[in-house]
């Protein structure tokens, strides 16, 4: 009887020999010794999981509505009788109804505007809904519009105005006034669930009396009670004001920026909240606002803008990096008017078919170089537009490029789109595009979206070569699309 092949110690011992690398053949060897490549070390900074989360988004909707609705104004005066709100068939179901249809996954309500209004029956004042004929005082618009877009999936967002006209404590003192603002912004993110963004701004008249918001007690209190919403001012910290109200962000846009540098309410920064900054140490990003019509509340007098402006301004806003907030005012009503629903389907529906079809994955890809396994030019084509990417080597010293061939015929298109990982950081500061060897588009950042509509409008090509000329270390493409747009014609339009 043999012994040792009954120990356990020796039928152990032979195992460990077997799978040692020293009993593999050398093709076993090989793949035994086979690492996955690393990804690239990030370029700070960074944004928050919430900050990615609504970059995604790309457009979503703001809901202008209160006394000023029904007194055909803009700014109240705060002495507007809360008997002037009279909606006869408010449906917020109606308004996530039409968020929903036109691609919209988070809905902002004014729910106090300058004007002092209170669209939910607050216990600090009676100038609100409580002192309205509407639902004999028993109504809360707040309430209901969350409820229609937690039924439908849609996220939620709150405006509440620092500047208040009616109420005498902003002309008392600050401390006093800055209590009432902090009871009223308690009320809201404690009543009515999980609010995704809160709304603050410094808009003021010039008459208005001096007043000093405490902002940081209203940012801390804020993430406190909802800890992953994102605040949005002209300072952050979560999202900031792109300088104007045409929806337009800079054709150089940064999410970066320094914090250190922003106040609220400071005109003259525009042009650095428009542009952002390159060696900024904030990730900041900006949201482009625009109202559908003239104003920002309905008037009857006024139509929603024309099919070609809005995509102009979504060119100008989700092209160029940033969010689109799409004001939408319901009417004294209490519903979103039928023009604006028609032109806002409209709208979805030019994007769609837009972007709906990618013509480079009719294409053969290759790049300039690779950094190794899982960061192939062919990431660029699938639907992962954050975490999969493109990544040159490293060790490359010369200007990196990733490029589209037909694989029969010629791409027929008239906008290239680019994305950048944004995970690991922005990064890219200037890129260019050549149609079969001739350049016919050039930019600066790209970040999470860069759109170019091609000035000579539609083009016929057997290659479309992106390169990337300047870039904070390694550039990281997550996505590239060439489509075609229908709409687009530069003979008759102009500022592409």
């Amino acid at each position: 009887m043999d012994i040792e092949a009954h120990n356990p110690l020796f039928i152990l011992f032979t195992l460990v020999l077997l799978l040692s690398p020293a009993s593999l053949s050398a093709e076993e060897k090989q793949q035994h010794s086979v690492k996955a490549v690393t990804p690239p070390l990030p370029v700070l900074p960074l944004p928050s999981n919430s900050q990615l989360k609504w970059q995604q988004r790309e457009m979503i909707m703001f809901l202008h509505f209160g006394v000023n609705t029904f007194t055909d104004s803009e700014w109240g005066t705060g002495q507007e009788s809360p008997s002037v709100f009279s909606p006869t068939g408010l449906d917020a179901g109606q308004w996530a109804d039409t968020a929903a249809r036109a691609g919209v996954s988070l809905m902002i309500l004014t729910a106090k505007h300058h004007d002092g209004f209170c669209l939910w029956p607050s216990a600090y004042t009676d100038h609100s809904v409580v002192g309205s004929p509407w639902k004999s005082g028993h109504g809360d618009v707040v309430r209901e519009f969350v409820t229609a877009t937690k039924a439908r999936g849609i996220d939620s967002g709150l405006y509440l105005s620092p500047w208040d006209r009616h109420d005498p404590r902003y002309a008392a003192n600050a401390k006093v006034y800055n209590q009432y603002y902090l009871a009223q912004l308690q009320e809201l993110l404690n009543r009515y669930g999980k609010v995704r963004e809160i709304w603050f701004d410094g808009a003021k008249g010039k008459n208005a009396p001096n007043m000093s918001y405490y902002f940081s007690d209203w940012f801390s209190m804020a993430k406190e009670l909802q800890s992953s919403i994102n605040i949005f001012s002209d300072a952050g910290p979560d999202v900031r004001w792109v300088g104007n109200e045409q929806g337009f962000a800079g054709t150089t846009c940064w999410s970066t920026i320094n914090s250190t540098s922003l106040s609220i309410g400071n005109a003259t920064i525009t042009g650095y909240l428009n542009k952002g900054d390159s060696k900024g140490t904030n990730w900041l990003p900006a949201e482009c606002d625009v109202s559908i019509r003239k104003g920002w509340f309905w008037h009857n007098s006024e139509a929603p803008k024309k099919l070609s402006e809005l995509l102009e301004i979504y060119y100008k806003s989700v092209g160029r990096n940033c969010v689109l907030l799409l004001n939408v005012p319901p009417n004294t009503t209490g519903l979103i008017s039928e023009s604006d629903v028609e032109r806002l389907q409209q709208l979805r529906g030019a994007i769609d078919s837009i972007f709906s079809s990618n013509l480079a994955q009719k294409c053969w890809v290759k790049a300039s170089s690779e950094r190794g396994g899982g960061f192939e030019a062919e990431n660029v084509l699938d639907d992962d537009h954050l975490w999969t990417y493109w990544a040159p080597s490293e060790d490359e010293e010369e200007e990196s490029w990733i490029e589209f061939r037909a694989k029969k015929g010629k791409i027929v298109f008239n906008v290239v789109r680019i994305q950048e990982a944004i995970g690991l950081g922005q990064r890219i500061k200037k890129h260019e595009i050549y149609v079969d060897g001739t350049r016919l588009a050039r930019g600066s950042t790209v970040g999470y979206k860069r759109l170019h509509r091609l000035k000579m409008g539609v083009v016929h090509a057997f290659s479309v070569r992106i390169k990337i000329v300047k870039s904070k270390e390694t550039p990281l493409i997550s996505s590239l699309g060439l489509h075609y747009d229908p709409y687009w014609n530069p003979k008759e339009q102009v500022n592409p």
